[in-house]
């Protein structure tokens, strides 16, 4: 059975697995045709600064570009695959929570496909993985992608 969906969140944090997540989705909106719209989103994780408050806001800034610049990369490559409903969001707060909850209903998701793994390794150990909590918590259909595996 093909389930067709009609928004498909992909968060995204620069880590490979993220990336995996990313040709997936991509791969999934084409399936589903020029009326599927692919949101990629980034969570820049506030908890992270709360720590530093003179530079907080140039912080800030220079972590959303930063993240821009590789989100703009990505909307090309989602565009070049075929992806006609496309875009992306710089989004601030707890990742698990935004991911979960906040951005599929802001943004009308009906899938959200997420990598295995993401770059902070010492959260996951600590706290729990945002995969793993977005498994548990999100209302809606979640798929994990996990990098392919190399073919000797």
């Amino acid at each position: 059975m093909n389930e067709a969906y009609e928004s498909i969140l992909v968060p995204v944090d620069g880590s490979a697995e993220s990336e995996a997540a990313l040709d997936r989705g991509i791969a999934i909106a084409l399936q589903n045709g020029e009326k599927t719209r692919l949101h990629i989103l980034h969570v820049i994780d506030t908890r992270s600064f709360q720590n530093i408050s003179d530079f907080q806001s140039a912080m800030y800034d220079q972590v959303a570009e930063t993240a821009r610049k590789t989100l703009d990369e990505y909307l090309e490559k989602a565009k070049t695959a075929g992806v006609q409903r496309v875009d992306y969001s710089v989004e601030y707060g707890a990742a698990k929570t935004m991911i979960a909850e906040t951005a599929p209903k802001k943004f009308g998701s009906d899938l959200i496909v997420i990598g295995a793994t993401g770059l902070n390794a010492v959260e996951r150990l600590l706290i729990g993985s945002v995969t793993e909590y977005v498994v548990r918590s999100a209302k809606v259909d979640t798929l994990i992608a996990r990098i392919p595996m190399q073919k000797d």
